[in-house]
């Protein structure tokens, strides 16, 4: 047996599977001569690297330590909150950094001190921790040609990618004083995969959060900006982690916006001002001029509809009351109550009987316009009583009954009383003011008691003047001032002053309102 021979096809044998064991495991040595693509072939191998297994490192106990992921956010544009959508818009720039010893190639090439640069294909061969917006509607990554990610490896294996993204994302919006209201929109990201006994979450120490400097929003102003980190609690219930439940690292920036309010301040608060303003012109029209204020009234009922109608339209519906709804209620109650208004001094004006009134106060003749009648029986029944006793005592003093004549005339003429001393006025006297003769009386009586009679009419003439009242207007009656006070007012004399006191009562009361709704705003 020739052992050489056998020797020397062992030794090929051996020499051939190492070969084809270089070919599977290429190896790292002279890794300063390799290029930067070589190297990284090298390094994300198959025999060295498993992109499905995350970096795995250890405590000096030998505990298995969780990946740690540091974040950081750059924002360079926001669109306006979409209040009927309940979202809004971001363009950011999001860098997540971590570490990876499989990748620490400071040993092999040691003369290579820059990072390894690369883009989409590069991050494809790593293992990247799977990172989503708990909060958003939509979200992608920029790019023209390629998507705008940049990815860098360190010598020591550090891990930095950096994406260009567009995301809509959900915001809860408090709507209870729009448009005065100040928003706190977040965006949330969450691990997707690893609980936090494999990943936890971090921001970046210095400048997490970051702002283009020629950001601008043109209804809202940035006041500030916050970020938190914390933990999200999934269990069977929420399957926003898939069907995994456990603790999950999350981390968040919330801006806080304040809505600028000059638009609205411009186009609806003043116009409404103006509208309701326009609404009074009614109360310098006479009450009988119905069509005029009618087509004021509706027409600036329907006017600041419309203008209402317009600003909500791009609200959602919320079951609570807004600021905005409290001031269109307000303004519509002013608005109708000038309306309200017409209609009640026109009934008035369209009547045709005097109104008694007590005294020329806003008490009583308010008081004697919604109850007239009532008003007027008491007038009357005050008149017939004092002109009942103010007869008798006439009768008493009087020789008619002093000298034991029992035979009286009695005449049924309508009687008015005044004071003593008033004059009547020559207008009356002038519609049949009748004296009584006193020869009528001596005739009527005879001669046997033409003494008595002359004395007792002259005693009564002296104290009283009997006057017929047998006016006959356009309502058939007309009140007379009495003893008690009592005076009439026309309905047209009523309705001219309930106009006058509406110029004065509408533009206070909406001062007042005002007053009350801008404290509210401001101050509470």
């Amino acid at each position: 047996m020739d052992w050489s021979l056998i020797i020397s096809i062992l030794l090929n044998c051996l020499y051939a599977g190492a070969s084809a064991l270089d070919e599977d495991c290429p190896t790292l040595d002279d890794g300063d001569n390799l290029s930067q693509t070589q190297l990284l072939d090298r390094l994300t191998h198959g025999c060295r690297y498993d992109r499905l297994e995350r970096p795995i490192t250890y405590s000096e106990t030998g505990q298995r330590l969780p990946v740690d992921v540091y974040m950081r956010a750059y924002i360079y544009f926001m669109q306006n909150l979409e209040a009927h959508d309940l979202q809004f818009k971001i363009y950011a720039l999001l860098q997540m950094r971590y570490l990876d010893p499989r990748l620490n190639f400071r040993n092999v090439s040691p003369k290579r001190r820059q990072p390894i640069l690369g883009e989409e294909h590069l991050r494809n061969s790593l293992w990247m921790p799977h990172i989503f917006l708990a909060n958003e509607r939509d979200s992608s990554i920029l790019g023209l040609t390629e998507k705008d990610i940049l990815t860098s490896i360190s010598p020591d294996g550090t891990v930095i990618v950096s994406n260009r993204i567009k995301a809509t994302l959900y915001c809860w919006l408090n709507l209870k004083k729009f448009p005065f209201d100040e928003q706190h929109c977040s965006t949330v990201l969450e691990s997707w995969m690893y609980n936090t006994s494999e990943l936890v979450l971090h921001w970046e120490q210095k400048r997490p959060i970051t702002y283009d400097g020629a950001l601008h929003l043109t209804e809202f102003v940035l006041q500030r900006s916050w970020s938190n980190e914390t933990v999200i609690n999934a269990d069977l219930s929420d399957l926003r982690h898939g069907a995994f439940a456990g603790n999950y690292s999350s981390l968040s920036f919330t801006v806080h916006l304040t809505r600028v309010v000059g638009f609205y301040l411009m186009d609806y608060f003043l116009p409404s001002m103006l509208i309701v303003a326009i609404s009074w012109v009614s109360f310098w029209l006479q009450a009988d001029q119905a069509p005029p204020r009618i087509t004021l009234g509706t027409s600036t009922l329907l006017t600041f509809i419309t203008l209402a109608s317009a600003q909500g339209k791009t609200l959602p519906k919320v079951s609570y009351i807004k600021v905005s709804e409290v001031w269109f209620l307000g303004c519509t109650i002013f608005i109708f109550g000038s309306m309200v208004e017409f209609a009640f001094v026109n009934t008035i004006w369209r009547r045709k009987k005097s109104v008694p009134v007590k005294k020329l106060n806003s008490k009583h003749i308010l008081k004697s316009t919604l109850s007239p009648n009532l008003l007027r029986r008491r007038s009357h029944a005050r008149s017939r009583s004092f002109s009942g006793t103010a007869l008798q005592k006439a009768a008493d003093t009087g020789s008619l009954g002093g000298g034991g004549f029992n035979n009286y005339l009695t005449v049924n003429l309508p009687i008015t009383t005044i004071k003593e001393g008033q004059v009547m006025d020559q207008q009356r006297t002038s519609r049949g003011v009748q004296k009584m003769d006193v020869n009528f009386v001596e005739s009527a009586f005879g001669s046997v008691g033409a003494a008595h009679s002359s004395g007792a009419i002259s005693t009564a003439s002296s104290s009283q003047t009997l006057t017929n009242n047998n006016r006959t207007d356009s309502a058939g009656h007309q009140e007379e001032i009495d003893l008690s006070g009592w005076t009439t007012l026309t309905p047209q004399e009523i309705a001219m002053w309930i106009d006058s006191r509406a110029r004065f009562v509408f533009p206070l009361s909406f001062l007042v309102f005002n007053l009350f709704f801008w404290t509210f705003v401001y101050c509470i």
